[in-house]
């Protein structure tokens, strides 16, 4: 009788045992961060006049910052929707891509074959030009505040000649992660605390929309070798140390993570890390190529009318 008690108290420990080593192996592996991004450079924003004469404030794509590979340009917009009613005429891309990202208002983008949407408050859009596409983007309303960005991305040789491909996301559509109490993160593309955003990129990155309250703070890992910079547009606060204000570009040194903290009341930020390409980038206002027979190609083709096909249907993947 002693031993087939022990025997059921053994096989009773084993169980719990294995249950025990189950659980562990299930659990997800958390990265160990080792080596904080520090602060390299920060970039004022300058205000300068585009499309048919719309004040925005450039800090990426400026003499202070040519281009930070893959990023080639970052735009704030923000202004009385009255004041912007000109938009952004007819003009042609080719060889990147455009991420536009509006916060108030609404901005109808229309190309030259017919293809239209609208980008309300909280939306995205995520547009490839690829081999090329000649469009508009206009404010929908002209009451209330307009504001938003834009960001310029660089394709590698391989996809500048890709079909032209539109993704189009509203609020609802961006999932949220809320991590901590006064933390929360719009992730459009890339992930952030198990959250992944929707946009799907031909060159590996993130694209997060941070924004925290008084006291709260982010750990956000960024793989080492990547390029990366935040744009404080609301507020202040420190990253990576660093103290941040409304307007300015803080490019991130080398290292596996960031971190940020509010400096007291509401604190908001674009945080953006992509792979380098690490090509020649030769750039003629809105045609981004490797070389300078391919920008003369490119504005032949543009003006031959070769550049969007009513073939190509940019709402779906190749």
């Amino acid at each position: 009788p002693d031993h087939t008690q022990n025997r059921r108290v053994f096989l009773c420990i084993a169980s719990v045992l294995i249950c025990i080593a189950s659980a562990i192996e299930l659990q997800p592996e958390c990265p160990v961060l080792m080596a904080l991004r520090p602060i390299m450079k920060i970039i004022p924003g300058q205000k300068q006049m585009e499309g048919a004469g719309v004040q925005i404030c450039r800090t990426v794509g400026t003499s202070a910052l040519r281009n930070l590979d893959p990023y080639l340009m970052l735009d704030e917009l923000k202004l009385p929707s009255k004041d912007a009613f000109a938009g952004f005429p007819d003009h042609p891309h080719r060889g990147f891509e455009t991420c536009s990202i509006m916060l108030e208002g609404e901005m109808e983008h229309y190309d030259s074959v017919g293809n239209k949407g609208v980008i309300g408050p909280g939306g995205v859009q995520w547009m490839t030009a690829g081999r090329g596409i000649i469009h508009s983007e206009m404010p929908k309303v002209t009451t209330g505040a307009l504001h938003g960005f834009q960001l310029w991305i660089n394709l590698p040789a391989k996809d500048k000649m890709c079909k032209p491909r539109y993704q189009d996301y509203q609020k609802a559509d961006i999932p949220i992660a809320t991590p901590t109490e006064g933390l929360s993160i719009r992730v459009m593309a890339g992930e952030s605390y198990g959250t992944t955003g929707p946009i799907k990129m031909r060159n590996p990155g993130m694209l997060l929309d941070v924004r925290m309250s008084s006291g709260a703070t982010l750990e956000q890992p960024i793989p080492e070798g990547w390029n990366g910079f935040a744009y404080v547009y609301e507020g202040a606060g420190t990253i990576s140390g660093t103290q941040g204000k409304e307007r300015q570009a803080m490019v991130f040194g080398p290292g596996d993570h960031v971190n940020a903290t509010s400096s007291g009341g509401s604190f908001k930020f674009l945080l953006i890390a992509g792979q380098p390409i690490n090509e020649p980038i030769v750039q003629h206002g809105p045609m981004v190529m490797n070389t300078q027979a391919e920008i003369q190609q490119a504005f032949r083709d543009y003006q031959a009318g070769k550049f969007q096909q009513h073939a190509d249907n940019p709402w779906t993947d190749e």
